[in-house]
């Protein structure tokens, strides 16, 4: 914005300007007063009051009356003048409000430019210089925006806001292609209109408001992995929730080929370390035969039987993992059932559990819940703070095992239930993952989720219906 050139300059004439305009009416004053004092005034103003009636005629001191009239005749020159020399000032002021009231409603492209130096002359060039970075930073953000919008809308990982009331505010690409087949979800109730018809395993881990890993099995039978992830934060001075949820499927196939190729190569090593031993006893043990020391072999073949029994040991925990029977589930009586798994691994039973018997394979769910359990007392959790819960939830049968140990970062989380994977150094890997591949030959499943305050809490869910 130009500002006219009556008001360039402003800045350094200002105070020059109202000084020469005082000056000027100070001397124009004291002249009309003076000539004002050379007439015949009592006369004329005797001559009006008789004639006109004037109220402000009437006669008066020749001193009074000339100093009211001239500042009567002064004030439309004053006022005129003042009025000139004002206005330049209020068009500065009101240029000034229009580019505040457009920078408040967001719009930077206004600028007042304007010469000069002076009071004025330097607000101008202040202002100049606050438009054009504010114009700077808006083009800025807008740029960082739309860099941030586009590489959140094309990424694979599915990302939801939503506020205090469960209405969703942002949603990418994924996220509407996962929950409404590429539909909006702008405004929409998260738990009461998006997830209504979602799977029960969605709903229920979106619901839960926890960090774990899931599956979710479609209408033809194929099983989804997923990891999800939610923070509470504060925008704008409201709440809000922030949820990512992470497709695992094709992540977990890879490691799962990795693990396997991990223990193809640890069994090739363990066998290497016994049998080469066993081998070498077996010449040893010719060897002395031949020579007649007998007395000898007794030792050889102890040593030889160790090794055998050393590796058999090895092989069958592997071995029972992988031929897993299936299950036979049968009535399960609730007091012994607890009663044998307390023999095993020491827990806190929070709750009570359900008045009717349960129906799964009592064996392989309690081999299950000890490997829980024992993991939980690994944890470095106190031990009075390993605790078990069994409840009836949406048709559901639960095992919860629950510590206050640190939890799992969500790396782990991400792959604690592949086969053979163990952050422990003498871990074989094979605890969650047999967990895990018990629940789903009963029809359910496991999850894992970090607990508030820390710890970890891992439910296996089996479902009730019975054959």
């Amino acid at each position: 914005m130009e500002l006219p050139p009556s008001l360039r300059g402003l800045g350094d004439s200002l105070q020059a300007r109202l000084a020469l305009l005082l000056l000027v009416i100070v001397i124009a004053t004291g002249l009309v007063h003076a000539a004002i004092a050379q007439w015949p005034l009592p006369q004329l103003l005797e001559e009006l009051h008789r004639r006109f009636k004037w109220p402000l005629a009437a006669p008066a001191p020749g001193s009074t009356a000339a100093l009211g009239l001239t500042l009567l005749l002064m004030l439309p020159f004053i006022l005129t003048a003042a009025a000139r020399a004002v206005s330049p000032l209020q068009r500065l002021l009101r240029a000034l409000q229009g580019s505040v009231l457009s920078y408040r409603e967001g719009d930077f492209s206004m600028s007042i430019r304007a010469q000069g130096s002076g009071d004025l002359g330097e607000l101008l060039r202040l202002h100049s210089e606050l438009g054009q970075a504010l114009r700077e930073q808006r083009q800025q953000l807008a740029q960082r925006e739309l860099l941030l919008d586009t590489v959140v809308q094309n990424t694979p990982l599915a990302l939801l806001l939503t506020q205090a009331d469960g209405r969703i505010v942002y949603a990418n690409i994924a996220a509407r292609q996962l929950l409404a087949q590429g539909r909006s979800l702008l405004g929409l109730a998260l738990d009461e209109e998006v997830l209504a018809d979602a799977p029960a395993d969605l709903r229920t881990a979106l619901q839960s408001r926890q960090d774990q890993l899931f599956s979710v099995v479609d209408e033809a039978g194929h099983e989804e992995h997923f990891h999800l992830s939610q923070r509470a934060l504060l925008l704008q001075g409201q709440p809000h929730r922030l949820v990512l949820l992470r497709r695992m499927t094709r992540e977990l196939a890879r490691e799962e080929v990795a693990s396997w190729k991990r223990v193809i190569r640890v069994i090739s090593h363990e066998l290497n370390n016994s049998l080469a031993p066993i081998s070498s006893l077996a010449h040893t043990g010719a060897e002395l035969a031949r020579r007649g020391q007998a007395e000898r072999l007794p030792g050889v073949f102890e040593s030889i039987g160790a090794r055998a029994a050393h590796l058999h040991a090895f092989l069958a925990g592997y071995a029972r993992f992988a031929k897993l029977p299936q299950p036979q589930p049968a009535a399960v009586d609730w007091p012994g059932f607890i009663e044998r798994l307390a023999a095993h691994a020491a827990f806190r039973l929070e709750g009570a559990v359900p008045v009717e018997d349960g129906w799964f394979d009592a064996a392989q769910v309690e081999q299950a819940l000890i490997n829980l359990l024992k993991n939980a007392h690994e944890s470095g959790s106190a031990p009075d703070e390993v605790a078990l819960a069994v409840s009836l939830r949406d048709g559901d049968l639960r095992f919860t095992v629950s510590d206050r140990g640190p939890g799992m970062s969500e790396t782990v989380l991400a792959q604690a239930l592949l086969p053979f994977y163990s952050t422990k150094r003498s871990g074989t890997g094979l605890g969650l993952a047999l967990a895990r591949e018990i629940a789903e030959s009963h029809g359910g499943r496991i999850a894992l989720a970090n607990r508030e305050g820390g710890g970890l809490a891992v439910t296996l869910v089996l479902p009730t219906i019975r054959a």
